[in-house]
């Protein structure tokens, strides 16, 4: 079964397919100076662009990893979250609380997703 990655950078892929899934890395702002709302909506857009480039889409996520730098952004986060999400296909969820490596970051968003007829 072959590996395929995308969004390659120096020391990580943005994404690995393996099989029927898709393996999210960590997902970060593009623009940091943005609020907690704000970074999750721009990785929500990544996390959008990289499973559609893999061949499926939010419906199929099946588990997702989020870290706030301060759990106090929980409220913020879930704004951005709760626009976005399909509620016909609410994938497990765990937020945690931990430092990011870089201070500017508030949100950093991973998970799983499985690709239809794969």
């Amino acid at each position: 079964m072959a590996i395929r990655r995308l969004a390659e950078e120096g020391r990580l892929s943005g994404a690995v397919v393996h099989g029927a899934l898709v393996y999210l890395a960590g997902q970060v702002a593009d623009d940091p100076s943005l609020d907690a709302e704000g970074q999750t909506a721009d990785i929500l857009r990544q996390i959008d662009a990289l499973l559609a480039e893999a061949g499926t889409d939010k419906s199929q996520l099946l588990t997702v990893t989020i870290v706030l730098a301060d759990i106090r952004d929980a409220p913020a986060m879930n704004r951005a979250w709760d626009r976005w999400l399909d509620p016909a296909a609410k994938p497990a969820r765990i937020t945690i609380e931990a430092p990011l490596v870089d201070p500017a970051w508030r949100v950093e968003i991973t998970g799983i997703a499985a690709i239809p007829d794969a």
